[in-house]
């Protein structure tokens, strides 16, 4: 499903550059459930932004499903993302004057959505993740846990194939942290492909296998836990 093929990316500040990825080999297959590891600088949110097509490497090829996407045009790349992937941040990123409903239905809105099929969508998704009484609350009006939960059920608005978690449990205690994880678990078992970044072995501990990095560099790839 994701194929790196000698990815590097360099960012240049002026004259002087930075690598922040170098020459990196992965493949991931369909339904896997992999966490990427490494310290600070390691080339973790370069890695997981190229996957989302929210960047572009500088050099090598990334193939996702069998077609080559390192080249095409921001509209297009946009366009596939939002078909494709599917995003759980560690801030969940949510509008904060938007109700839960509201949060999970954007994606669909900017889609062309019907309504009828918005709400169907929403109330579903809403059920999932075990907030179908807070669907008029606002984030604010919520808990760490409840947030993420609405950040995961907006991810899966469009129902992409792949969903790409990054520190998802960060801002969470650990008994919200779990509960999270479970609804990735029961994701990964539905036949989603998930990739997800953590510093926190006992949240890797949920996938079934890590890329480590460092330096930009693979150290590890596909190590089972």
């Amino acid at each position: 499903m994701i194929e790196f093929r000698n990815i590097s990316k360099v960012y240049k500040m002026g004259e002087v550059e930075f690598v922040a990825l170098k020459g990196i080999f992965i493949t991931v297959q369909k339904g896997e459930f992999i966490s990427i590891m490494g310290p600070s600088g390691s080339g973790k949110s370069t890695l997981m932004n190229i996957i989302g097509c929210l960047d572009t490497p500088s050099e090598g090829s990334y193939y996702l499903e069998g077609k080559n996407v390192s080249g095409l045009s921001f509209d297009q790349l946009s366009t596939i993302r939002n078909r494709k992937v599917g995003f759980v941040f560690q801030n969940f990123n949510l509008l904060p004057y938007a109700t839960a409903f509201e949060n999970i239905e954007l994606p669909m809105l900017f889609n062309g959505k019907k309504g009828a099929e918005r709400k169907r969508r929403v109330d579903e998704l809403l059920e999932m993740v075990g907030l179908q009484p807070w669907a008029k609350h606002r984030p604010t009006e919520m808990s760490g846990g409840q947030q993420q939960r609405v950040a995961i059920a907006r991810a899966l608005a469009m129902d992409p194939p792949i969903i790409l978690a990054d520190e998802p449990t960060g801002n969470l205690d650990s008994k919200s942290g779990h509960e999270i994880m479970e609804i990735f678990s029961q994701l990964w078992k539905g036949g989603r492909t998930i990739l997800m970044v953590t510093h926190d072995p006992a949240i890797a501990a949920f996938s079934r296998s890590t890329i480590r990095l460092l330096d930009g560099a693979v150290q590890e790839n596909g190590a089972a836990h």
